[in-house]
């Protein structure tokens, strides 16, 4: 027997990496991921490779059952590895898996809220030609067909990740005509990172099928309507058992140049999304509080009433990579925690 495999990696697009996928046809009946082969690409056209010296390597990382193709068929995650077998530059995972090893005592799991918005050509899904829909107000989490634009697409992503058996955890109408989200986690680093790429390629995928285009840009329309982010939702085994390493975790990530740090890996154009308007806190100000979404970390107001829980960094565009936003909460809060005595 035979059956498909979808090969998807991220490439070397700059500033912002994009999905590429490719097919292989296998021979033999499916099997586990060690078994998969690996498989070479053109580098010199995914901005990974030179011309005279273009060929780069992809590992599979991750497989899941394909929801588009069904039967025996497969998607395929992989990491791009250099002809020596070693990680290529762009390769963020491997940095992620040190890290994420490094403190794996300390348990650490994320939830992430991918925005995205719907395209007809040009133009947002929702906004008619040549002029704007009424203000923002009632689209969030709204209901009709004068406020909620491409649910089909939504719904159709929906079932194709779950079919795929990713954790995604939610959908919901997002505050923009045409802008959406959807959450995957809790998870572990990998996983959700992991799942999160494979998540953005189907919805991508689907969104052929209904001819309109999805986007992460951060700011897809100029003006008074909201941007779209990840907003990365963190903790560790400490935090989920009481309150002071929620605030260590807090506090660490406004010491010194920690919010800088993090905001330029956040993902690009963060400072048209960042600035302190449609709930947002200024890319270059750190803040942090309870219920407060004009802040750059939130705190829940049932894990300050539990004394216990998670934290919410809204600063994360919804272009950035999931790989380097874990990486980073990871390195920076749970050295905090490790110093703190807080494991």
């Amino acid at each position: 027997m035979t059956f498909k495999a979808e090969y998807i990696w991220i490439d070397g697009t700059s500033p912002t990496a994009k999905l590429r996928s490719k097919t292989k046809v296998i021979t033999g009946a499916p099997a586990g991921l060690d078994t998969l082969p690996l498989w070479g690409f053109d580098g010199s056209s995914t901005n990974q490779a030179a011309g005279n010296s273009s060929d780069c390597v992809l590992r599979p990382v991750f497989t899941c059952p394909d929801p588009i193709r069904g039967g025996d068929d497969i998607l395929v995650l992989c990491e791009v590895l250099d002809t020596d077998l070693t990680p290529h530059p762009t390769n963020t995972r491997a940095t992620l898996a040190e890290v994420a090893e490094r403190f794996a005592a300390q348990e650490p799991i994320f939830g992430i809220e991918q925005e995205y918005t719907f395209f007809a050509g040009s133009r947002p899904l929702g906004f008619p030609e040549g002029g704007f829909p009424a203000p923002q107000g009632g689209y969030y989490c709204g209901v009709g067909a004068d406020e909620i634009f491409g649910r089909d697409v939504v719904e159709a992503h929906l079932d194709n990740c779950l079919k795929a058996g990713l954790g995604i955890s939610g959908i919901n109408a997002e505050v923009m005509p045409g802008q959406w989200e959807f959450q995957v986690g809790p998870l572990s680093p990998l996983e959700v990172s992991d799942q999160l790429w494979v998540a953005r390629w189907l919805l991508y995928r689907t969104a052929e099928d209904f001819g309109v285009s999805a986007t992460l840009d951060p700011k897809p329309v100029k003006g008074d309507w909201n941007g779209a982010g990840a907003h990365t939702n963190f903790s560790t085994k400490a935090m989920r058992e009481g309150y002071d390493a929620i605030i260590t975790a807090c506090e660490s990530l406004g010491e010194g140049s920690k919010p800088l740090d993090h905001v330029k890996n956040y993902g690009a154009g963060i400072d048209e999304r960042l600035t302190g308007l449609h709930e947002t806190a200024p890319w270059d100000k750190f803040s942090y509080g309870v219920s407060d979404r004009g802040a750059s970390v939130r705190i829940p107001w049932q894990v300050e009433k539990d004394g216990k829980g998670y934290i919410e960094d809204r600063r994360p565009n919804a272009n950035v990579d999931p790989y380097v936003v874990t990486r980073l909460l990871v390195d920076t809060c749970c050295t905090a925690l490790e110093k703190a005595g807080q494991v």
